[in-house]
Parts: structure tokens; C-alpha cells; sequence
């Protein structure tokens, strides 16, 4: 199997871009003393990059805010955040919002 150079010059170049961001903050971050007080506030960024995620998923749809149009990932989404909460399980939360999706898409 021949490889095209073009190909070739695109995944190096995909794995590079992907590749800076990831290790340049690292790299940088690693040497120098971060104040508590950045440390506190970076330990809140998964927590509102989680939530812009599911807002934009459980509120909209086709771009506008519309709550009729998701009721039951709305509704799905409630157990789903408590077993989030007491287990803090990944798979435990995966597995009981796909399960209460699917016993309320039986349903309605």
C-alpha cells in the first residue's frame, strides 16, 4: 500500500496541533508555584465545562431554548444527577442515565 504524501503531511500535522496544546500548558505549568488561590479557582473548570455541556444539550434545541422538545432527557437527567452525586461513579451515572432514558422512551 503506497502512503500519499499529502496523507502522511496531514496526520503529522493533526498530531502536532493536537499535540501543542496538550503539552505546552504542562510543560509551562510544571515549573513555576501556582498561588491556593488559582488552585481554587481552576479546580472549578470540569465543573463549568460539564455544565455549559449539559445545558446546551438538555435546553436546547435547534438552537433555541425549549424545554417541551427535551422533556424526557430532562426528566432522565434527574436520577441520573443523583447517582452522580451519592456514587460518584462514572459508570454507575453513564449506566443509570442511559437506563432511564430508555425506560422512558419505552414509556412515551
Amino acid at each position: 500500500m503506497e502512503v500519499n504524501m499529502y496523507i502522511l503531511l496531514v496526520i503529522v500535522g493533526s498530531a502536532i496541533v493536537t499535540f501543542i496544546p496538550r503539552v505546552v500548558p504542562l510543560v509551562l505549568l510544571s515549573r513555576i508555584q501556582i498561588p491556593e488561590w488559582g488552585i481554587n479557582w481552576l479546580k472549578h473548570i470540569p465543573v463549568a465545562v460539564m455544565a455549559a455541556l449539559l445545558a446546551q444539550e438538555l435546553l436546547l434545541s435547534n438552537n433555541q431554548f425549549s424545554i417541551s422538545d427535551n422533556l424526557l432527557s430532562l426528566l432522565a437527567a434527574l436520577p441520573t444527577f443523583l447517582v452522580a452525586i451519592f456514587s460518584r461513579s462514572l459508570l454507575g451515572t453513564v449506566l443509570a442515565g442511559v437506563i432511564s432514558l430508555m425506560i422512558l422512551r419505552f414509556f412515551f
